[in-house]
């Protein structure tokens, strides 16, 4: 999924950690706001889907919010920024397969069964040699 420029708008601010004197006097931290109600590009279902899953990261403007400020480029910060937006959708819009039941094999009920022979076989020979004693 991906998701144009136009549809969201990207703010930058001061940001914190390393730098040095670069921090102070540089808006290198990005912040992307995506609207994810007046969206274009996702149908109605989808946009629910993505509201429920991205809930914690959804405000109360109905925006995505997603931000970078590990680098000290805002170039940088912009393009992890915007490729984080687009993973979080698409993982958010991704459908698991249903898991369909399916009954263990007769080969490894005997296997279970067998290993659970041999561990009683070797308890019960502890037993024996303690009882010896």
């Amino acid at each position: 999924m991906q998701i144009p420029e136009s549809e969201f708008t990207i703010t930058f601010a001061r940001s914190s950690g390393a730098g040095g004197q670069n921090v102070n006097k540089t808006s290198t931290k990005v912040i992307i706001h995506w609207p994810v109600g007046k969206s274009l590009v996702l149908t109605d279902d989808e946009k629910g889907r993505v509201r429920e899953k991205l809930a914690n990261r959804i405000n109360n403007e109905d925006e995505l919010v997603v931000m970078s400020e590990e680098e000290r480029s805002q170039v940088q910060n912009r393009e992890i920024a915007i490729a984080r937006l687009q993973e979080l959708v698409t993982a958010a819009l991704h459908i698991p397969k249903k898991r369909r039941a399916t009954r263990p094999t007769f080969g490894s009920k005997l296997r279970r069964i067998e290993g659970k022979k041999q561990r009683s076989e070797t308890k019960s020979a502890r037993r024996r040699v303690a009882n010896a004693l």
